[in-house]
């Protein structure tokens, strides 16, 4: 509306310049562009749900606006792996945990992450893509495949690479479980 008010004003001043005032003409030009530009500029900058959109694939909002299996699991049972991550270059922490049934297979999978938009979608699809698979199975996971399924740009790419180094300390740590179980 307020545009609108703008560009009908604008427009009838350039309506009433004659044609020998060529530099009024552009200037007047000029500065109905300029208002556009601001208008979208302030739209933008008022709407952090068109940012979100705009920055992040619709998967990766998706995944941080409804997290999937975010939680702990026993950390003491024998049937539970805990792996926790972090990149000191951004500061993400993700931990993330995996319960194994008798027969090697993932029943449930938990995360926790402190880090971007990116990095909690990268943890909420690791636990689901863990659960019902075996341990070996799980241990296929690769951050290439995340990233392609999220839609990460490059320079988000290391959240992925949390994610897989996730998967793998927390399979990690059931293994040496399992071990110490066995002795």
């Amino acid at each position: 509306m307020f545009v609108n008010k703008d560009c009908s004003v604008l427009s009838r001043a350039h309506s009433l310049i004659s044609g020998k005032h060529r530099y009024l003409n552009m200037a007047i030009v000029s500065l109905r562009n300029s208002t556009s530009a601001l208008l979208l500029f302030t739209r933008r900058l008022l709407s952090p749900e068109l940012n979100a959109l705009c920055s992040y694939h619709i998967k990766v909002v998706d995944h941080y606006e409804n997290p999937r299996n975010v939680g702990n699991l026993d950390k003491n049972a024998k049937n539970v792996g805990t792996g926790l991550v972090g990149a000191p270059a951004c500061g993400d922490v993700m931990k993330l945990q995996i319960q194994v049934d008798e027969n090697g297979k993932i029943v449930d999978a938990k995360f926790k992450t402190f880090g971007c938009g990116s990095a909690i979608a990268s943890s909420s699809l690791a636990t689901e893509w863990v659960k019902g698979k075996s341990v070996d199975e799980a241990l296929k996971i690769r951050n290439t495949d995340i990233a392609k399924e999220l839609c990460l740009p490059p320079v988000k790419l290391h959240c992925s690479m949390l994610a897989e180094d996730a998967i793998k300390a927390a399979l990690s740590d059931y293994r040496i479980k399992q071990q110490d179980k066995k002795e």
